[in-house]
């Protein structure tokens, strides 16, 4: 499958969820370059109009998303990350604005790290200052909230990373209930440690159940 039609079925998956609405973007590592969805609806995305970008690009030709700095800034950082997610998961972001971070209530949720960290800008990330400093907030982290504007997730892949938006919102939703009920407490650090030895093989098989679930 071309990187093209890869990003179109992550769009089918994550609007399928009800992990985005009208925005949202995807992207993958090829090279010295990204591959990258325009900026339109995710739903009935059409694979010609993806673009290429050099990761050394120090602007934005027409047809690719603003918010394509974020992109270029994680990638810079991480040469680990093939693939990113850019989402508006509705629990998630939510927890974002309050003063409980996600923890890992359940082994899929280590996926996300310890804590979930929350990126405090809430305008958008159209400039190459402020998608630098959402990479430093992401670290070397998995998923990041970004305040009021839904969240970031990384992978080796686009399967992985847009498995991970989704297993971040079961998370999130995991944190939420738990939190009504009583006092959250998290996996041990050798459980969450267990469940992310194997989270690229668990990634991978959520990847493929939602990509049949959502399949043309």
């Amino acid at each position: 499958m071309s990187y093209p039609a890869e990003l179109r079925r992550a769009g089918q998956v994550l609007f399928g969820e009800d992990l985005l609405t009208a925005f949202g973007h995807v992207s993958v590592r090829d090279g010295d370059h990204l591959v990258i969805t325009p900026p339109t609806p995710l739903a009935d995305l059409d694979p010609d109009a993806c673009r290429e970008l050099a990761l050394d690009a120090t602007e934005l030709p027409p047809g690719i998303p603003l918010e394509a700095w974020l992109h270029l800034a994680i990638y810079r950082a991480r040469p680990d990350v093939g693939a990113i997610c850019r989402a508006q998961p509705e629990v998630a972001t939510a927890l974002g604005s309050t003063d409980q971070l996600i923890v890992p209530l359940h082994g899929q949720g280590a996926f996300c790290g310890s804590r979930v960290p929350v990126f405090p800008e809430a305008q958008l990330v159209r400039d190459r200052e402020r998608g630098e400093r959402l990479a430093a907030a992401l670290g070397q982290g998995t998923a990041l909230i970004m305040c009021g504007n839904g969240a970031v997730t990384v992978g080796p892949d686009i399967g992985r990373a847009t498995a991970l938006m989704w297993v971040l919102e079961m998370s999130a939703r995991m944190n939420s209930a738990a939190a009504a009920a009583g006092t959250r407490i998290p996996l041990s650090d050798a459980d969450q440690a267990a469940w992310r030895d194997v989270a690229d093989e668990l990634l991978g098989r959520i990847w493929t159940h939602l990509a049949t679930q959502h399949a043309d």
